[in-house]
């Protein structure tokens, strides 16, 4: 990599590094992408074993990934290994940090669930009464987001509903709902719930990450360049003018230092991740709230019914199959008084069997009661919104570091009454929909998740019109460091029951459009 200076520097390649690179290069800009592991290949890296050819059996090396529940022995290497990048926790307060270090990041991986917020989440603080808006709303971001949608080819059914907004969306053809669904939605209504579908990025050629929607259009700018296994060690600023100018980072491999240089220095590396660089930095703090107000949502909560006539394999047709999405429909007024405050989404699914761990017979007994309930269930789950609390926070562990010797993060993270009583208002009502329908409950399973779980942390970087308690402004731009943005999901200010990813592209497109913008105008560099 020759000594030269970039326009832009941009740390993280998944989906918010890869639209900034993929908007600042259009714009003309020469940028450098620094990605702390390397690039996949598919084609090479993965090889099919048996499981007993794999030395723990598939459940993989026990320490290696221990708060990592998706990990197995199959898929353990597209993980962050812990003993090489560990992080520190209160025993008494889990939290799960699941990270990627592969070219594209997380967004190899993730579910595709694709929602807007709403202004229900935008403008929380006025709904709510504690003031902790977005400085922006659904109607500033929305060309953004129908931009995004169009690259991702999102799918959903427009409805017309202001807490489940629509976008510029794919429309299939669903079919006919099965009579279960179309008994729920009916008991739904009664209720104050809407039934509608899954709304999903369909991608291109089995993908929807930046690896392939986004960095082939930047790569063929050649105005970018790319370099992999390059761990960063802190944003570097000028000492006359408080300036962001580069880089130090580290090769994963060599352990060589270097420094790079640049314009201006954008940061995606993920919520965490970019967080930790800036505490390590020691910039971009005067608000002191660096690091506070992490959140993300509530996973694990789940109800399980089975319908009587569609048991032992009797089912008629037409009865089962299917699946319903039920927006968020708790405190949607503020005249709506309850034990806690934002709300949670329902999932349906309709057709499926019951886990053997549900029953309390076992051998041929166990046998014949999974046999029966095959196909007859109905299943409901949630994601539910944490709110952002101060408290819960992220800091330097001065007394653990990585294997390059860069400071690990602290996290503290506790959940309150308001996760708990969301959790038990979510579980009964879906249990309470089942019974109403005249199903059997199977299992009623009001716990949930510890912090983190989700893979949506989001927060500790919060964007705000106040530079005294926000770091960041409307256009994810540092208030003390002009030429420093922050990109990724730690700007946000409330994490809503949606899925992020639709939310963080929008943005970063919005702020690299911004940052061209601004340097065209030689307001930055």
């Amino acid at each position: 990599m020759p000594a030269r200076e970039y326009d832009v520097l941009i740390v993280g390649s998944g989906h918010s590094g890869g639209m900034a690179a993929n908007i600042l290069t259009k714009q003309g800009l020469n940028c450098l992408m620094l990605n702390a592991g390397p690039e996949s290949d598919f084609e090479h890296n993965r090889v099919s074993k048996p499981v007993y050819d794999l030395p723990y059996r598939g459940f993989g090396k026990p320490g290696r990934l221990p708060h990592v529940y998706q990990a197995n022995e199959f898929n353990a290497n597209q993980w962050v290994d812990e003993t090489e990048n560990p992080y520190t926790h209160d025993p008494a307060n889990l939290y799960n940090w699941v990270r990627v270090r592969l070219v594209g990041g997380r967004s190899l991986f993730w579910a595709r669930q694709s929602f807007r917020l709403s202004d229900f989440e935008f403008k929380a603080g006025d709904l709510e009464g504690n003031g902790q808006n977005w400085p922006i709303s659904l109607a500033d971001l929305d060309p953004y987001y129908s931009r995004v949608e169009e690259i991702f080819r999102v799918s959903g059914r427009k409805e017309g509903w202001p807490e489940f907004p629509d976008g510029n969306f794919i429309e299939p053809e669903y079919g006919p709902d099965s009579e279960s669904i179309k008994r729920l939605a009916a008991l739904g209504k009664e209720r104050g719930m809407k039934f509608s579908k899954m709304r999903s990025s369909g991608g291109q050629n089995g993908l929807a990450s930046s690896v392939n929607l986004l960095l082939p259009d930047a790569m063929a700018t050649g105005k970018l360049e790319m370099v992999a296994n390059a761990i960063v060690r802190e944003v570097t600023t000028d000492k006359n003018t408080g300036l962001a100018n580069g880089v130090h980072f580290v090769n994963r491999h060599s352990r060589q230092e270097r420094h790079v240089k640049a314009r201006a220095v954008v940061l995606a590396a993920g919520t965490l991740e970019s967080t930790r660089l800036l505490l390590n930095s020691g910039i971009a703090n005067s608000s002191g709230v660096l690091g506070r107000y992490l959140h993300d949502q509530i996973y694990g909560i789940s109800v399980v019914s089975s319908v009587p006539e569609a048991r032992d394999g009797k089912r008629p047709p037409g009865l089962m199959g299917g699946s319903a999405f039920i927006p968020r429909f708790r405190n949607l007024k503020k005249e709506e008084k309850r034990d806690f405050i934002k709300g949670y989404c329902v999932i349906i699914s309709s057709g499926g069997g019951a886990n053997p761990s549900l029953f309390a017979e076992y051998g041929e007994a166990l046998q014949k009661k999974v046999d029966s309930y095959a196909g007859s269930c109905v299943s409901g789950s949630i994601f539910g919104e944490r709110p952002p609390r101060y408290e819960n926070h992220v800091r330097i562990n001065k007394d653990v570091s990585d294997a390059w010797g860069i400071p690990a993060l602290h996290i503290e993270v506790k959940d309150g009454d308001n996760e708990r009583n969301m959790a038990k208002d979510a579980s009964n009502t879906i249990e309470e929909l089942f019974h109403a329908a005249g199903w059997e409950i199977v299992s009623n399973t009001p716990n949930f998740y510890p912090p983190g779980h989700s893979i949506h942390e989001v927060g500790t970087c919060r964007m705000g019109d106040n530079p005294k308690n926000s770091v960041l402004n409307k256009f994810n731009q540092s208030h003390d460091i002009k030429n420093l943005f922050v990109v990724d999901g730690a700007s946000f200010v409330t994490c809503g029951w949606q899925n992020p990813t639709m939310t963080i592209l929008s943005l970063s497109m919005r702020a690299s459009e911004y940052l061209a913008d601004q340097m065209k105008k030689r307001n930055i560099g």
